[in-house]
């Protein structure tokens, strides 16, 4: 674990937002125990509250606080050819921030290496978006994130060079395919 993984993990720890290579694209991040931080996020990305957010774990135990019926995770495979992103009825106790406007929660299972690590240091769930304005691409450079969100993060690791493929979302309940 490098110096920047582990500074990263200590922004998240103390409320911080920052933008992180995800599985799938660049995102914007930070932890589900800081109502501030997922606000905060909202807010720098200028997106409708009534969106909801995913979960990003390294670990199904992650998850279990945010969920309804914790069996269902289960279900979860980490899939590293085409991640996807469940979505599971959520436990009433969990932020409205995330949820937005839905009654589910949406979470994804990664065997990223970065999110393993934070998850672990950080003995938590990540809170995952794309890193962008709401409506725009997402950004792909950290000479981009730095333009489109001035100071408002608190840390950029760079983006790695990928596919920026969203995830396939599956409503786990019904078995229905969203995307």
């Amino acid at each position: 674990m490098n110096f920047k993984t582990r500074f990263a993990a200590k922004v998240l720890n103390s409320g911080g937002v920052i933008s992180i290579p995800t599985d799938t694209i660049q995102g914007l991040t930070c932890l589900p125990r800081f109502e501030s931080s997922m606000q905060r996020l909202i807010d720098i990305k200028k997106r409708s509250s009534l969106k909801g957010m995913i979960l990003l774990a390294s670990d199904v135990n992650y998850l279990m606080q945010y969920v309804a019926d914790p069996t269902l995770l289960n279900k979860i495979t980490c899939n590293s050819e085409q991640p996807t992103t469940y979505l599971l009825q959520a436990n009433v106790k969990t932020s409205k921030l995330l949820l937005g406007g839905f009654d589910t929660v949406a979470v994804r299972v990664t065997n990223n290496p970065l999110i393993s690590s934070l998850c672990a240091q950080t003995q938590s769930a990540l809170v995952s978006t794309s890193a962008n304005i709401s409506g725009l691409q997402v950004i792909d450079s950290s000479l981009k994130l730095r333009v489109y969100f001035h100071n408002q993060l608190d840390m950029i690791v760079p983006p790695t060079k990928g596919d920026n493929t969203p995830s396939i979302i599956i409503n786990l309940q019904t078995g229905e395919r969203i995307r």
